[in-house]
């Protein structure tokens, strides 16, 4: 899962010690640029680090943006199994984790997610391993790894293909969720000017839990993509190796991408539960916002005062937009001279996703044990920072693979 490029969890805005928040915005091609305050934007904008990293955090930073057209007078906010081997997936049902106590009352998601959206990491990191998932969130995330630091700078270089970041000064949580709104908006602008946008922010209601994401790219489909005209999907992962990875690890990133589509469908067709958003978030609706949003959010030509105007711009906008194509892609990328390894074109399977989504909202409600990753995927444990106290690890087990399978680079066709 290193070179998996996903967005951070957490549901907050980045916010320093003066309160202030960075959003990416993006402006027209002109000569004459306002003097903007520029600062570094962190995790979960930048959508680098994966599930496991959302450990033990409370209230980290999300991303803002706005975008706006090139073309536009004004800017736009935008198998059999060993004795041994079955006792250890006997055990993966027990209650032996870092998390278990005499007697659990609350539920993974009240925990470590309370009042906070799911991400869409969150989701794809359980379907890796669940134990794993289970240790992270009770014991600390992992340290950044050097190709996570990679992934993370080369993100960041696409992202400012097409935005630009500037500092806002915030107040209040409703500031906060007024900006990432307005992120989405810009986002949304943005694809429909230019045809394209990068690291869009999400946020919707999915079978009874918010969820938040953030996808790689959306782009117009082209006759060569689908004969559907709706947007298409991609996500885009960096490899430290020139080659594919393993069948799971192709597998998860599907799930992601198949994860956007079903958030984006939802935004798209459902009506946006305000109330319960409000209520779930602890958010006040009336709540005028702190001048500093007010002023970004009138350059951007929006006659808004407080988060509940911001909320029924979101879904106005996102009502304007067609369900996201069928045809999926999942580029991956080599690191080193950033080559194309492969692109892969897949078909969205509804029932498969919303299956897998399911097994995993039952984890985070508790609705049964954390399971260990299956025996012929134990070589994941090699990667694992827990893997010396989990009874999962199949470093006794001769008959356990101890890395996967590698594929080449496809050949040029």
């Amino acid at each position: 899962m290193a070179e998996s490029h996903s967005e951070s969890t957490s549901d907050s805005l980045t916010t320093t010690s003066d309160q202030s928040a960075t959003i990416p915005i993006s402006t027209r091609r002109s000569n004459h640029v306002p003097e903007i305050p520029i600062e570094i934007i962190t995790e979960e904008e930048m959508a680098i680090l994966d599930a496991a990293f959302a450990a033990t955090r409370s209230f980290l930073p999300s991303a803002i943006r706005s975008a706006a057209s090139s073309s536009s007078p004004s800017r736009i906010i935008a198998g059999e199994i060993s004795k041994t081997a079955r006792s250890v997936a006997m055990f993966s049902k027990r209650k032996l984790s870092a998390c278990s106590s005499v007697d659990i009352e609350d539920s993974l998601l009240h925990r470590f997610r309370k009042n906070q959206a799911l991400g869409v990491t969150d989701l794809t990191g359980t379907e890796w391993c669940e134990k794993q998932m289970e240790n992270v969130l009770c014991l600390g995330r992992r340290k950044v790894s050097k190709a996570m630091k990679l992934g993370q700078a080369r993100h960041l270089e696409l992202e400012e293909e097409v935005v630009k970041r500037v500092r806002v000064k915030v107040e209040s949580n409703e500031d906060k969720w007024a900006l990432k709104l307005l992120s989405s908006i810009a986002g949304v602008n943005q694809f429909l000017f230019e045809g394209r946008t990068r690291e869009l922010l999400l946020v919707g209601f999915v079978g009874g839990q918010w969820i938040v994401g953030v996808i790689d790219e959306v782009r117009k489909a082209s006759a060569e993509d689908s004969s559907d005209t709706g947007p298409l999907l991609i996500d885009t992962k960096t490899r430290g190796r020139d080659t594919l990875p393993a069948e799971p690890q192709r597998r998860n990133g599907r799930l992601q991408v198949m994860l956007y589509k079903l958030l984006w469908d939802t935004v798209v067709r459902e009506e946006f539960p305000a109330t319960r958003f409000f209520n779930y978030f602890a958010l006040n609706r009336h709540e005028v916002l702190s001048q500093d949003v007010r002023d970004n959010i009138a350059d951007a030509g929006i006659p808004a005062q407080t988060l509940e105007e911001i909320v029924r711009y979101y879904e106005s906008t996102f009502k304007m937009l067609p369900i996201a194509n069928d045809q999926l892609l999942l580029r991956y990328e080599f690191q080193k001279d950033r080559s194309i390894i492969a692109e892969i074109r897949f078909t969205h399977d509804p029932e498969w996703v919303m299956s897998k989504y399911k097994e995993v909202i039952e984890f985070w409600r508790s609705e049964r044990e954390a399971e260990y990753t299956p025996e012929e995927e134990r070589w994941k444990c090699r990667y694992c920072q827990f893997a010396k106290s989990c009874p999962g690890n199949p470093s006794l087990q001769s008959s356990a693979p101890s890395s996967p399978p590698r594929e080449p680079r496809p050949l040029a066709s």
